[in-house]
């Protein structure tokens, strides 16, 4: 496990701090809700404290509660995952608009 403090800063702003890393886990002993995640992941700023990376597009993985600590996932998502996405969203608008069932 890294010895690292780490600081995860959304892109509403909201803070999560005092995390540890396990791998691709960062452990929080304060509870958190998925529901911070939601919509609030483009841009994400990770902080080890010295460096500062920031991702533009991410997306939450997966959160549990095991024992006393929350162990969540962020993953960045590609730009060719991005373009999927928005052509998906633009097939099903025109579909609605043109009163055809997919």
């Amino acid at each position: 496990m890294d010895d690292k403090v780490y600081k995860i800063t959304l892109s509403d702003g909201t803070e999560i701090s005092g995390l540890s890393l396990n791998g691709n886990n960062f452990i929080s002993a304060e509870a958190i809700e998925e529901s911070v995640f939601e919509g609030n992941c483009s841009p994400v700023t990770i902080s080890d404290g010295e460096t500062d990376e920031v991702h533009e597009n991410m997306e939450l993985v997966q959160l549990k509660e095991y024992k006393d600590e929350y162990w969540f996932i962020l993953r960045d998502i590609s730009e060719k995952e991005l373009e999927e996405r928005q052509l998906r969203s633009d097939i099903e608008y025109l579909a609605m608009m043109c009163e055809v069932e997919l």
